[in-house]
């Protein structure tokens, strides 16, 4: 990290009189008619500093995002090339720098599930299997079947590249999307516990979700807080709550805030005297617990039940892990376990220290510039991320990631698991 460090100052201050020079040139140029708008620079060399630009942003220099407003090149053109005709598994491995062997006994021995919810950003849920991708765990990538068939395509093509992954379709004509995902949800995890791999915990992510975390600092927080146990962060529903939450808004409870459920009451009592639960819809199971849900009369009441609900999917781990006899219930937990960092678009500004990318009503786009926060946050990934408005910040974040998955890597690396040190953010 220190080489970094040391090569940020020539390289961002190279950068940043191209930046200046060019900006400067089409402001004094000011082609065209009067009063138009200067044209926006195009300053190709961004693109040829990766290490030295990142580094300077993850330190939170401010220069650095001042630069980084100029470099917005998109991302991913080579790897989704490859995904538009099967066959090209070797290169898609490549691009992605996929890490062929466990990289510690650790790891080896403690094999994790994931449950991942493809969305259209491609670039993105590429890069993000490439980053929690290790051969000894196991993948279920939902397929939404209304999505266009050249994208379910490609994510077919995508998984079809590694023995350890496979797709599972997601969409119910007339299904409420909390439900649909749900039930996406229990047919993943019915195709992982067939899976041949003996994994211990299945976490769920959504595509635009990227790790802030190493495989091995997963496990060992899964280990220590888990220790046998869900993690299914909620609290008991209130009797009566006004809905501050819309169905896409995040579950987090940030210091002094209180969200409440979607749900301002039921339509009828819960089964089996069940007490209710809102939580996250983020998770990390133990694969007891899984086999349990699959299998137990209450559980698949409560799915029934929970047909008629907003966001179900809020109520229904959170629930069914309290109860006594579950495998690795936990009764008396409240909102423990720092699983997902993610922003309402409404914290932009506010003394949360929040949205500093692109944001909307429910949710905030992360940039370069929260970049410092989610390295130094204790969650184990971060949401949300898009490769076409905000690339740098996925960019930035894989490398970092990266790096530190290799530093702790207890076998010999392979070159191709690694980033270029130069290479043009366009073609990463």
């Amino acid at each position: 990290m220190s080489r970094l460090r040391a090569a940020a100052r020539p390289g961002l201050l190279v950068c940043a009189a191209a930046c200046v020079s060019a900006l400067l040139y089409f402001r004094s140029a000011a082609p065209g008619a009067p009063g138009a708008e200067p044209p926006t620079p195009a300053v190709s060399e961004c693109g040829f500093y990766p290490d030295e630009l990142c580094s300077a942003l993850l330190e939170g220099r401010g220069a650095a995002s001042q630069v980084a407003r100029f470099c917005k090149a998109p991302l991913g053109p080579e790897v989704l090339a490859h995904l538009q005709a099967p066959g090209n598994c070797s290169r898609i491995s490549r691009a992605l720098r996929v890490v062929s062997r466990p990289l510690s006994a650790e790891e080896g021995s403690f094999p994790l599930a994931y449950v991942v919810a493809a969305h259209e950003d491609l670039a993105t849920l590429a890069r993000l299997l490439g980053a929690i991708y290790a051969p000894q765990n196991v993948y279920c990538v939902q397929v939404d079947q209304g999505a266009p068939e050249e994208h379910k395509a490609a994510v077919q093509t995508l998984a079809s590249c590694f023995d350890n992954v496979f797709t599972s379709p997601r969409r119910e004509a007339g299904a409420r999307p909390g439900l649909t995902r749900l039930r996406a949800d229990l047919s993943c995890m019915e195709g992982l516990v067939r899976s041949a791999v003996q994994w211990h915990y299945v976490l769920n992510l959504c595509g635009q979700d990227f790790p802030i975390k190493t495989n091995r600092e997963i496990v060992r927080y899964i280990r220590s807080k888990g220790d046998g146990r869900n993690l299914t962060p909620g609290v008991v529903q209130p009797a009566k709550t006004r809905s501050r939450m819309s169905q896409s808004q995040p579950e987090a409870t940030p210091k002094g805030r209180v969200y409440g459920s979607p749900n301002k009451g039921f339509p009828e009592e819960a089964p089996h005297n069940l007490t209710v639960y809102f939580g996250s819809a983020h998770y990390v199971l133990t694969r007891a617990f899984v086999q349990f849900v699959l299998t137990d009369t209450r559980a698949k009441d409560m799915l029934r039940w929970s047909r008629a609900l907003q966001s179900p999917e809020r109520h229904y781990w959170a629930t069914l892990s309290r109860l006594q006899d579950a495998p690795g219930a936990t009764p008396g937990a409240g909102w423990e376990g720092s699983i997902r960092a993610t922003k309402r678009g409404s914290e932009e500004g506010d003394a949360c220290d929040g949205c500093k990318g692109r944001s909307d009503p429910d949710s905030c786009v992360y940039g370069p510039a929260d970049l410092p926060r989610l390295v130094r946050s204790p969650a184990l990934f971060a949401s949300r991320f898009e490769s076409s408005t905000e690339p740098l910040a996925v960019a930035c974040l894989q490398r970092w990631q990266r790096q530190r998955v290799l530093q702790q890597a207890e076998v010999p690396v392979e070159p191709h698991w690694r980033f270029p040190r130069q290479s043009d953010f366009r073609g990463s």
